[in-house]
């Protein structure tokens, strides 16, 4: 027996044809998610073929619209240069989308820059253009040039699926109405006794659910973890709140720092003890530098001042605080944890937010295997281009400033790092 709504599918179809659901549910004037429980219901009664088709289609992002529309930065330098060949006269002009057009033209060895000025070297040709108009049109395009436009985040990929119905007979029956729900009504009208129910098939497709999704953020930290353990660290963790010594003192920063100051750290009115056994080496490295060849702060270090709890201002704090614990090499840990610091909220600062950091404590390494490192890490986060240049740190030396390049931006700084001072590691 059929149902209504495998009925209603059967009377509009034509034996032979092949219909996709938009179009069964056009003929038919119910919605896509019905046809489908229809069709399906009636492939296992032998009235219809179905057949699935996985197609990929691509289409315009929100950026490649607006190439399309308002024109590329390649374009727009180009009609700028029968103006002008200024750079400073070209960059105010276009703004942001000066650095994206020179990087583009000249990958394509089209211009060079050279004494302040603009020079074209070849005939410029902007085939993106025409292809952003084919994709639009759902026409064939150069599959190089697809990865190029993919590259520039103008076009995006989707995998389609469209299932087609073929109907292979047509039904002679006497439609008979059957019960999908059963509600508290028929129950108590009685009105189910006699009637047939529709019998339900779990396996067919329904709807897709987009559900909650990681912010991006969230995402970023999650990439940088499994880096880290690819890499053979492990992950340690700490407390917010730690004492002063940790935070500050361990890493050999003078107690009258300007960064320990109230109006930097947030300080809890609690102090507690210590308990590491070293800490008077740490107290003779900050007044006469002990061992370490160092002079020193040449001041009186207090230990009350070290004792006072803060909320942590840098997950070096763990770090430290573990190599002290864990002394012996080999090491490789990662730390990616919240820090807070007394910062006036605005568009770039906040009073608390992550940090990510490693450390390595091993015999014979040093600098230039701390620039391996980063720049295998900086490699797998997907930055083509690394680049380092000279840094200062106060409890690093030499200390070092990761640069990557970023399409658009030009050289970023991502970071910093270095190999701990002696005042750190001897006490």
């Amino acid at each position: 027996m059929l149902s209504k709504i495998e009925a209603e599918v059967l009377r509009c179809a034509e034996v032979g044809k092949v219909y996709s659901l938009e179009e069964l549910s056009k003929l038919a004037g119910m919605n896509r998610d019905a046809v489908m429980k229809a069709v399906y219901l009636l492939q296992e009664k032998g009235y219809v073929e179905i057949s699935e088709i996985k197609k990929t289609r691509y289409y315009l992002t929100e950026e490649g619209k607006r190439y399309l529309k308002e024109g590329f930065p390649e374009e727009k330098l180009l009609r700028l240069i029968s103006q002008t060949d200024r750079i400073e006269e070209l960059k105010s002009k276009l703004g942001e989308e000066f650095q994206i057009a020179v990087g583009w033209l000249r990958r394509k060895n089209i211009l060079e820059l050279e004494e302040g000025k603009v020079k074209l070297k070849s005939k410029p040709e902007i085939v993106e253009r025409e292809a952003l108009e084919k994709i639009e049109m759902e026409e064939e395009i150069d599959e190089n040039l697809l990865r190029l436009l993919e590259k520039r985040k103008l076009v995006e990929k989707r995998e389609e699926k469209s299932i087609l119905v073929r109907f292979i007979k047509k039904a002679d029956f006497e439609f008979r109405e059957a019960i999908s729900d059963l509600n508290p009504e028929l129950i108590i009208s009685g009105g189910w006794k006699g009637k047939q129910f529709i019998r339900y098939d779990v396996k067919i497709p329904s709807a897709e659910i987009y559900g909650g999704k990681s912010h991006p953020y969230e995402r970023i930290i999650r990439e940088c973890r499994k880096i880290f353990l690819e890499m053979g660290f492990r992950e340690i963790k700490g407390n917010y709140v730690q004492l002063s010594f940790w935070n500050f003192d361990a890493l050999f920063q003078p107690q009258d720092h300007p960064a320990r100051d109230m109006q930097d750290t947030f300080y809890l009115d609690r102090y507690e003890e210590i308990g590491y056994e070293n800490v008077i080496n740490v107290k003779e490295t900050h007044e006469n530098g002990w061992i370490t060849g160092s002079t020193g702060w040449k001041g009186v270090w207090d230990l009350k001042k070290a004792q006072q709890l803060v909320l942590r201002t840098h997950t070096t704090a763990i770090t430290i605080k573990y190599l002290a614990m864990n002394p012996e090499p080999p090491q490789k840990a990662f730390c990616i944890d919240r820090v807070y610091r007394r910062e006036s909220i605005d568009a770039t600062h906040l009073p608390e937010f992550d940090q990510l950091e490693g450390v390595v404590l091993d015999n014979n390494v040093g600098f230039k295997h701390l620039l391996g490192l980063l720049k295998t890490f900086f490699s797998k986060m997907g930055f083509e281009d690394v680049r380092f240049r000279p840094g200062y740190f106060p409890y690093t030396e030499p200390s070092v400033e990761p640069e990557v390049y970023v399409e658009g931006l030009g050289w970023v700084e991502l970071g910093g790092a270095g190999v701990f001072r002696k005042e750190v590691t001897e006490p």
